[in-house]
């Protein structure tokens, strides 16, 4: 009692003492994410701040609308941020030109969405988009006024961007004098002798590339090599996978099973059935496996294929296996044959105005539809071997691609007029069917006998005693990893080795390990420095042990990430500088003795072939050929392969023509892909902040 009295006297110094306490918590929380001020945004582009509250509504509506894609949150928000900042820099182009749309832009636009167009909702009495019918379903429905200003809204970008394409596309063109060079480049030819001398004449030994050379190389190009925060990660797997006793026990498990055996429950001693004499088979399956049981029919090509031949050819009632398949062991039961149980055909849609097919190939009546498809049905069955052409030619499906080919089905699968035509005539009949998606002409190709097998299939998987030495396992690692080498302690514990990873702030794998965002955000957090490690478990699949390896600031990428792209270019100018001291001479036969090599000629080579025989595509070399002097050596020149000196023989320049047409269209048909190139630009000179980091 005495010790409560004195807490009930001292409680103001005791919350004190709790306040003062959760303030230096709060103070170290702030100086442990470096005093980082918490952003609303989740970026901006040119300044133009992106909401984090919209931005993270869209991202859900993806990720909602791409069910059965495996979407990750991390791969919608990239799929969304890239819209985003495709919207905002288009934005501004349209401002900046003044481009405007009005009613009929975006009337246009929704008339052209197939969404809209195809669905009777929309359509008058004519077939034809109605706005006013858009607007009521929209205006009649709870939140629909903030829809239909959504898709007015999109629509109107979406007119903007036809008008900005259009004016970019008007810019594409081609003069006649490109024509003309064009024309000069095809057929001014070129004949001269040359030495070369190979780069790989010279050891890359002599020849080293330090990292201020690669420094310097990338200052002269900074846009190039441009790059975004970034760590470096080594990194170990080890994997929770069950050991040669674990697969044994398994396998002793489902031995186990095949026949009669005693056991001894509740004191007494209990007979349990083998597999074989059981006949209820489908509780036996789901007492025993880890695969319910499965009543459909499965043709011989849905079987393993190691076993098939032994699975479809088992007599009733009689058992296959053990054998694996997957990470499993199994043993199946033959529950019997089933004639005809899968069936292949292949058809011609054709589709009328008002049924459910998006992409018909003309617009027609129901009545024409008929007069069609009696039409396609009188021709195939006068010669079947035209129905694929008749299909690729005539049909409303996509299957047209095919040529009607739907592959193998079972009963149900289809619509039940196709489906009954199909399952109800033998192999060769064609016929014609109607659906709500229009007529069929249908041509029924193969059928399958299919089996019914009861299979108890058991996982092999770690036991408890395996993961738990998998953890002291990867345990150990963790502790070691901190003051030790990891690559050599990789091979102290015979591990496999990975090559060290690079990552940067939104990504969410690296290396081989995929969906790993909780590692990403650990390397970029205040508290982890060059040389923290850290130990994530991923399930099913082990431990990922990991130490921060490198970091880099935004700006230009650092000499490792750039030598790959680098080194070969920096090593070639430094052996083409040891080779040009040697190509000295007062003729090409003494150039190519010095350097123990031969004289080549080259005959009737153009600007737009600059394959040099013997040494590939060399343009700088042709071009230097095309400008030299006839009978005159040139400087040595460095190439693609090699360094160079050309003695140009003759120059045949093409004999005029009055018009550059044909070379003009060439150009034409090149400059049409151009448009392309405008988001790039436009990404590359803006300001883009992405924040998304801070919040996912």
């Amino acid at each position: 009692m005495a010790v409560l009295s004195k807490i009930r006297n001292r409680s103001g110094l005791l919350l004190l003492a709790i306040g003062f306490a959760l303030l230096a918590f709060v103070i170290q929380d702030l100086f442990n994410s470096g005093m980082k001020s918490i952003s609303t945004d989740v970026g901006s582009v040119n300044g133009k701040d992106i909401s984090f509250d919209e931005f993270r509504i869209k991202v859900a509506n993806t990720e909602k609308n791409s069910q059965g894609q495996n979407m990750t949150s991390m791969q919608a928000s990239n799929q969304v941020w890239n819209q985003e900042v495709n919207i905002a820099l288009l934005t501004a182009e349209f401002e900046k030109l003044g481009i405007r749309v009005g009613e009929k832009h975006i009337v246009e636009v929704l008339k052209n969405d197939q969404r809209y167009s195809q669905n009777q909702m929309f359509l008058n009495a004519a077939g034809k988009f109605d706005l006013n019918k858009f607007k009521d379903y929209f205006k009649a429905a709870p939140e629909g006024i903030k829809m239909l200003k959504e898709e007015e809204k999109n629509a109107e970008l979406n007119a903007k961007y036809q008008i900005y394409n259009s004016l970019v596309k008007g810019a594409m063109f081609t003069t006649t004098s490109e024509g003309k060079f064009k024309y000069e480049s095809e057929t001014n030819k070129v004949n001269f002798d040359f030495v070369m001398v190979q780069f790989a004449s010279i050891k890359d030994s002599e020849v080293k590339v330090t990292d201020d050379e690669i420094v310097a190389y990338m200052k002269t190009k900074e846009k190039k090599f441009k790059s975004e925060e970034s760590r470096e990660l080594d990194y170990v797997l080890i994997q929770e996978k069950p050991s040669a006793q674990d697969e044994a026990e398994i396998k002793s498990n489902i031995d186990k099973l095949l026949t009669s055996h005693v056991e001894f429950k509740n004191g007494i001693n209990d007979t349990i059935p083998g597999f074989k004499s059981v006949t209820n088979n489908a509780d036996f399956v789901n007492a025993n496996s880890d695969l319910p049981f499965d009543s459909s029919y499965v043709a011989k090509q849905d079987l393993p294929a190691a076993f098939a031949e032994q699975l479809f050819n088992l007599p009733t009632g009689e058992i296959f296996g053990p054998y694996m398949k997957d990470n499993y062991y199994c043993i199946s039961k033959s529950l019997g044959r089933k004639a005809g149980a899968k069936s292949k055909a292949s058809h011609i849609l054709i589709s009328w105005e008002g049924t459910q097919v998006p992409n018909k190939k003309e617009k027609r009546t129901k009545e024409q539809a008929k007069a069609k498809a009696d039409g396609l049905l009188a021709q195939a069955l006068a010669n079947p071997g035209m129905f694929m052409m008749l299909a690729m030619s005539n049909s409303d499906d996509s299957s047209a691609n095919q040529g009607g080919d739907l592959g193998y089905f079972a009963p149900g699968q289809m619509v039940k007029p196709f489906n009954d035509f199909v399952f109800n005539n033998p192999v060769g009949k064609i016929g014609l069917v109607e659906t709500q998606f229009g007529y069929h002409i249908i041509n029924v190709t193969d059928k399958q006998d299919a089996v019914k097998l009861a299979t108890v299939a058991q996982k092999i998987q770690p036991s408890e005693a395996t993961n738990d030495k998998t953890y002291t396992q990867a345990t150990k690692f963790e502790m070691d990893a901190a003051n030790k080498d990891f690559d050599a302690l990789v091979k102290q514990m015979r591990l496999i080795s990975n090559k060290p990873a690079r990552v940067k702030a939104i990504d969410e794998s690296f290396g081989d390990i995929s969906n790993q965002r909780q590692i990403v955000k650990w390397a970029f957090e205040g508290d982890s420095k060059i040389g923290s490690v850290k130990r994530f478990e991923v399930v099913n699949v082990g431990h990922v042990i990991v130490k921060l390896k490198s970091i880099a600031e935004k700006g230009l990428m650092t000499a490792d990430e750039a030598r790959p792209q680098v080194e070969n270019i920096l090593k070639n100018k430094k052996k083409t500088a040891k080779i040009m001291a040697k190509m000295k001479g007062t003729s090409l036969e003494a150039i190519a003795a010095a350097n123990k090599v031969t004289v080549l000629n080259a005959i009737d080579l153009t600007i737009e072939n600059p394959n040099v025989p013997g040494a590939g595509f060399e343009p700088k070399v042709v071009g230097n050929a095309f400008t030299s002097k006839v009978g005159q050596l040139s400087k040595p020149i460095e190439g693609n392969g090699g360094v160079f000196v050309v003695n140009t023989k003759l120059v045949t320049k093409a004999p005029k023509i009055q018009k550059y047409d044909e070379y003009v269209t060439k150009l034409k048909q090149q400059v049409v892909n151009y448009t392309g190139r405008v988001m790039p630009a436009l990404k590359n000179d803006a300001d883009i902040t992405d924040n998304r980091a801070d919040f996912y």
